[in-house]
């Protein structure tokens, strides 16, 4: 354990009887900005914005079933549906799909193109959401002792001894005691830079010259590769052999986003662009 690690408070307050977490405030701010920078995208393109009001409204549905129907069976758990945590990305981003596609048909629009655009606006809204993860104290790394190492000790779940070695299997000896609050990996810091790092490259190639559709492609593989590595400093119980669910999933968003990267890839211009 470092003798000086940074020591984390989570970001809590209340406006009157109104009480409200860093992690409301994120997710927020995450839904309106990937909605306006999601309407800028089309606009630029020549489409309507204005379908983002379903689109983002059927996203955030989408994202809150599906992150909660995924943690659920993670945990093996009916009740966990009901719970206040579990809000598990890929869930998320699976639900958030499927139902934008549902209203994407409805409104008679083409998927992949508004999804070209979405891509754009999740990658900076995904930014901004974990800084939430952060404010709040959860999905932090694996027990690390280095440079800018972060201590939990009102995190969810805290950092101790105990927790880090019956929840996240962290192996620490015997000797350390059970209430001793462990240093970590910031992971969701790395993740906030990861997000940016991720919408600067699609908003780069937000007029990019190939069909519709390769955009959320790029997207995918980014995502996927980035989900990917952090997972080996994050805490996670959720082990599959030598890789957790979430890096399993992972894999297969980065092959479906290779696939699409493939598939649509052509010298006809994205605003002509089916």
């Amino acid at each position: 354990m470092m003798a000086h690690p940074i020591v984390h408070h989570p970001f809590n307050f209340s406006i009157g009887p109104i009480p409200l977490t860093g992690f409301g405030i994120a997710m927020m701010a995450a839904f309106g900005l990937a909605h306006w920078i999601s309407q800028q995208v089309l606009a630029q393109r020549g489409d309507d914005p204005d379908i983002m009001h379903d689109v983002t409204f059927a996203a955030l549905v989408g994202t809150i079933i599906g992150a909660k129907v995924y943690y659920a069976i993670l945990e093996h758990s009916f009740h966990a549906l009901w719970g206040r945590g579990g809000f598990v990305f890929w869930g998320g981003f699976i639900g958030s799909v499927l139902l934008c596609a549902a209203v994407i048909h409805w409104r008679k629009q083409s998927f992949l193109r508004i999804a070209d655009a979405a891509a754009v606006g999740i990658a900076a809204g995904y930014a901004v959401g974990r800084t939430g993860c952060w404010a709040v104290g959860d999905d932090y790394g694996r027990v690390w002792n280095g440079p800018l190492a972060v201590a939990f000790p009102e995190g969810i779940p805290r950092t101790t001894a105990a927790i880090m070695n019956s929840e996240y299997h962290a192996n620490l000896p015997a000797s350390i005691s059970p209430d001793t609050i462990m240093s970590v990996y910031p992971t969701q810091l790395l993740e906030v830079v990861l997000g940016l790092v991720m919408f600067a490259i699609l908003w780069r190639f937000r007029r990019h010259m190939h069909r519709s559709g390769w955009l959320f492609g790029l997207y995918c593989v980014l995502a996927g590769t980035e989900r990917f590595i952090v997972e080996f400093l994050r805490a996670k119980s959720d082990m599959v052999g030598p890789v957790t669910s979430a890096q399993l999933v992972a894999l297969g968003v980065t092959a479906a986003g290779i696939v699409l990267l493939m598939w649509r890839r052509n010298g006809t211009p994205t605003l002509a662009a089916a």
